[in-house]
């Protein structure tokens, strides 16, 4: 920003609450009026290198759960910019959904992912979003038969094998976007123009939280498929390597330290409650008053059922919930499981510029999304996800912007759409974030993992030697 534009916004900022009949002398605005105000971009999304898409960018979906059906999702939006033509998922039920979705011909229909590779390259490029431990080896054959890749976050389920992807990536000169979807989310996306503007001066430090909220714990990360770190990988990778990213964005520096301390307290044999039973369905005599009865959740409320992979007819439901209830982890008592994930950790890092910030994971919370809060040297901001309050600190003045999204902040289709128009136009510096710098934030939480741990402060080294990971011949060419 130019000292004339500063000077303008700061004499727009004194008239706009000079009319503000406001005992806190504050503001709520919208983007676009605060865009005004500051001189700063009233569309943070528009992005004048965008092109009209000729023909729409072919992919292949390999992995049909949750997540990849959002990506996919793009494709039936914008069917002028994306074309899914060919599925990879074990579980009949999501391949023949993304079938009748898509108008997929049978002969591109498999149930195994190796079966794809062996096969002539067909498409532009794939999407991939299997289960976290199984992201490593399709990325590679994919790059090796040269596709582009959309992968879902975390990129690999090891410190060694991220490195080996990043390798792979620089050999083949592949376009490859991980799912950072929160960078797409309004709230982040202009919290950063903020403070590139240096609105608030230089930052000094950062306090961010991610609140997994109470009963999305339990799901996920206690009864659901990450609840094991060794089965699944370490929560503060599978769920808070988003917020390493989104540290490292807003920073713009390399991370040099990190230091982490965190356990499982709650979710423990210990404080199984008397009367208490190993599944919700067995008579358990403190159900009723559990907050995190299976049977409420999933049964009573119906929260979170795409795990259950329910047909379209809702009167068949209730009693395929129960069935899953009875045999599968998502009704068993959240006391008596093989979890091992903390649910709760606290993160502290210190970047190369001299910034610091502390990253909080919390489970028992009643509430969701993220909570930020910046201090700069001219100011500070405090943040929701859903709003901010900027507060100038010679003024005292408070400028707020609000906006209501869902809970990756809108982010999901954004992000696909830069990635669309980098396959396109061959050029990946219309992504977001390089793989380098996603291998990066990946590398703060396996280095957090390891404080915590070993109860250590852990280097992070973006360009240490790659170790040689062994991993199994998959394709046969």
């Amino acid at each position: 920003m130019s000292l004339r534009q500063f000077i303008t916004a700061r004499k727009l900022l004194r008239s706009l609450f000079d009319v503000k009949k406001n005992v806190q002398k504050s503001a709520i605005l919208k983007w676009r009026e605060m865009a005004s105000l500051f001189g700063l971009h009233d569309n943070v999304f528009s992005n004048p290198r965008h092109i009209k898409i000729s023909k729409p960018v072919t992919a292949i979906l390999i992995g049909a759960g949750h997540r990849g059906s959002i990506y996919a999702d793009y494709a039936i939006q914008n069917p002028n910019e994306l074309k899914i033509i060919a599925v990879a998922e074990p579980n009949g039920g999501r391949r023949r959904r993304a079938k009748l979705n898509h108008q997929l011909s049978i002969n591109n229909c498999f149930e195994d992912w190796k079966a794809v590779f062996i096969k002539e390259k067909f498409a532009d490029a794939v999407i991939i979003a299997t289960p976290d431990m199984l992201h490593t080896q399709p990325c590679l054959a994919a790059l090796d038969a040269g596709y582009d890749i959309l992968l879902e976050k975390p990129i690999a389920p090891t410190e060694e094998e991220c490195r080996l992807i990043l390798e792979k990536v620089t050999a083949t000169g592949r376009i490859v976007a991980v799912c950072h979807v929160l960078r797409y989310a309004p709230y982040f996306r202009q919290l950063k123009e903020v403070l590139d503007a240096e609105l608030i001066g230089k930052i000094i430090s950062i306090q961010h939280m991610e609140p997994i909220e109470q009963v999305h714990m339990s799901h996920s990360y206690v009864r659901g498929k990450w609840k094991n770190s060794k089965l699944a990988t370490p929560i503060v990778l599978a769920k808070s390597c988003h917020d390493t990213d989104i540290i490292r964005w807003l920073v713009n520096s390399q991370a040099h330290d990190v230091h982490c301390f965190g356990n499982l307290r709650w979710f423990t044999n210990a404080n199984a409650p008397e009367g208490s039973t190993e599944r919700c369905t067995d008579g358990c005599l403190v159900e009723k008053s559990c907050p995190y009865s299976a049977l409420q959740i999933y049964l009573r409320d119906k929260k979170r059922l795409y795990v259950f992979d329910l047909p379209v007819d809702k009167s068949k439901w209730d009693k395929l919930i129960l069935e899953n209830l009875k045999t599968t982890d998502y009704g068993r008592c959240v006391y008596r499981m093989d979890n091992d994930q903390p649910d709760h950790l606290t993160v502290n890092m210190l970047f190369e510029n001299g910034i610091t910030a502390a990253f909080s994971m919390e489970a028992h919370v009643s509430y969701q999304g993220r909570i930020t809060r910046i201090m700069g040297s001219k100011g500070d901001i405090v943040g929701d996800m859903e709003s901010f309050v900027m507060t100038d600190f010679k003024t005292r003045k408070k400028v707020s912007w609000k906006m209501v999204t869902d809970e990756h902040g809108g982010g999901d289709h954004r992000l696909v759409r830069d990635w669309v128009q980098a396959v396109a136009q061959q050029d990946n510096t219309l992504l977001s974030s390089t793989i380098e710098v996603s291998v990066e934030s990946h590398l703060m939480a396996f280095a957090a993992e390891r404080s915590r741990l070993n109860r250590t402060i852990e280097e992070v080294k973006i360009g240490s030697k790659i170790v040689a990971v062994q991993l199994e011949t998959v394709v046969e060419r």
